[in-house]
Formats: structure tokens, C-alpha cells, sequence
């Protein structure tokens, strides 16, 4: 039997985005010390994994390529982000990364690539490697392009409003609209259980 996937953006969704002076951009965080998870994120988790929901985080992560921050320091992001989750008795199935970006200045991770957002890219790697039927996975994203990446990849999409308060274009509508993650898995629990 195939399994089925909840695809999670991170910066917006999982943890608050940070305004950094330097840039005067609200963006994900650069360093560990600078990630807060919202409060109603393990909860939310832990009801979607014991529905039997596997957990898989999808993001774009351009601050290396931009210049901004090491590798290493996104790692290290990304481990106080399963940390966090670890000590909430949750944790993720996958995390995909995409530390790209067309107008990148770090010369091996500037310009185009298959693995950002909007493309499809990781869902569809998501899908092979955990044999997941797509139609009847579900994306959480708090921005255009994540809706843009399911709607490529055949699966249900909701939209979360997320904390960057930077005016944005909405060209592609989502499924569904939810509050925040834990509202978000109220939907996805309560069509599909």
C-alpha cells in the first residue's frame, strides 16, 4: 500500500521568520540562535504522524547562495529545528533543502536549478523514494510558490498566512486556507482522517 505525505514549507509554517537589519528583509533564520518555532507546531505534528501522516519539509533556503550566512549555519538551523521537535516527541520524515537562487552571488549555488520551489521537483523525489501516491498528499505552504510546487506535483494545497508582513502577489489559489499549521491539520484530519 502506498503511504501518504504532508509536505511542510519551514520559514512561516514551522518557525518565525526573522527581520534582519542588514538587509531590512524579513527572511529565515541564519544561525540557530535565531530560530523559534511556533507554539502550536509539535502539537500539530505529532496529530498529523499519529494519523499515520509521514512528515516531510520542503523549502527554499537561498541565504548561502546570497551571500548571508554559511551552510554550516543552516545545518545547524535545521538541527536546533529537529532538536525542538525531538524534545516534543515529533520529528520529521525528510527534510529536502533547495540552497539556490537565480540572482545568487556564491557562484556554485547562483543562477537556475530543478530543485526550487515552485518546481516539483522534491515532492516528486519524496514520492519514489517513499513510495507515496501524490493525489493524495497534501502541501502547507505560506507562499505563492509552495502553492504554485503541489498544484505541479498533484496534490491538495493549503495556505497559511505566516509572519512576513512583505506584500506579496497571490497568482495561484489554494485548496484550502488555514490560520496557522494547527488549523491547517484540522483540514487535512478532518477529510481525510
Amino acid at each position: 500500500m502506498t503511504q501518504r505525505a504532508v509536505f511542510l514549507d519551514r520559514d512561516g509554517v514551522l518557525n518565525r521568520n526573522v527581520h534582519y537589519a542588514d538587509s531590512g528583509e524579513w527572511e529565515s533564520p541564519r544561525s540557530f540562535d535565531d530560530l523559534a518555532v511556533f507554539d502550536d507546531v509539535p502539537e500539530s505534528l505529532a496529530r498529523l504522524a499519529a494519523a499515520d501522516w509521514l512528515l516531510i519539509l520542503v523549502s527554499n533556503q537561498p541565504s548561502h547562495a546570497k551571500g548571508k550566512t554559511s551552510l554550516e549555519n543552516l545545518q545547524a538551523v535545521h538541527a536546533a529545528l529537529e532538536a525542538v521537535l525531538k524534545s516534543k516527541g515529533v520529528s520529521l520524515d525528510a527534510a529536502y533543502y533547495c540552497h539556490h537562487h537565480p540572482e545568487g552571488t556564491v557562484a556554485a549555488y547562483a543562477g537556475p536549478c530543478r530543485c526550487r520551489k515552485p518546481s516539483p521537483h522534491f515532492l516528486n523525489k519524496a514520492a519514489v523514494a517513499f513510495d507515496l501516491d501524490l493525489a493524495h498528499c497534501w502541501i502547507v505552504g505560506d507562499r505563492d510558490t509552495d502553492i504554485a510546487c503541489g498544484r505541479a506535483a498533484g496534490v491538495r494545497t493549503i495556505k497559511v498566512p505566516g509572519d512576513d508582513p512583505t506584500p506579496r502577489p497571490e497568482t495561484t489559489q489554494p485548496d484550502f486556507r488555514a490560520a496557522d499549521l494547527a488549523g491547517a491539520a484540522d483540514i487535512i484530519l478532518g477529510i481525510t482522517g
